[in-house]
């Protein structure tokens, strides 16, 4: 059976929406794994209860994630409790900042779900360049190779 790679983001820019596209297409090119692509709003329970990976991408706001992932976060948390434990993710992080507080409050989110993080969180600052693009799609084409190999 094929694994799923779920993806869940929000971009209010568009910087975020530009890094999560080239890890979508990353992770579809490893090809054996099915590969969902979800703004944060229009996730929801089903789509984590069905995922074996998850990857995050949120914009740094204020320091920290943004308000519509923490809201997909948070609208699952209870129907989810206990069902998603070992779940392997990571995540892709715009910062205007140094994305530090992002990660470090999506992590005790993470801990609270016994989520397991497989790759250290993509974190990119200020504007972007192609060596950037390049990074969010080996992240993708990463997770989805390693569900794909049942290395995570």
């Amino acid at each position: 059976m094929r694994k799923r790679l779920l993806i869940v983001f929000h971009t209010r820019s568009g910087h975020t929406g530009r890094l999560i596209a080239a890890a979508y297409a990353g992770a579809c090119s490893a090809g054996g794994v099915d590969v969902e692509l979800r703004h944060a709003p229009d996730a929801g329970v089903d789509d984590l209860l069905g995922c074996d990976g998850l990857l995050l991408g949120t914009p740094e706001n204020f320091g920290t994630l943004c308000g519509l992932v923490k809201d997909f976060l948070e609208r699952c948390y209870y129907p989810c409790e206990g069902r998603t434990v070992g779940l392997p993710y990571a995540l892709l992080i715009s910062a205007g900042n140094d994305g530090r507080g992002a990660v470090r409050e999506i992590g005790r989110i993470a801990t609270g779900y016994g989520w397991r993080e497989v790759a250290e969180a993509l974190i990119v600052r200020g504007e972007f360049d192609a060596t950037a693009l390049v990074q969010a799609h080996e992240l993708g084409e990463a997770l989805a190779a390693g569900l794909e190999l049942g290395v995570f």
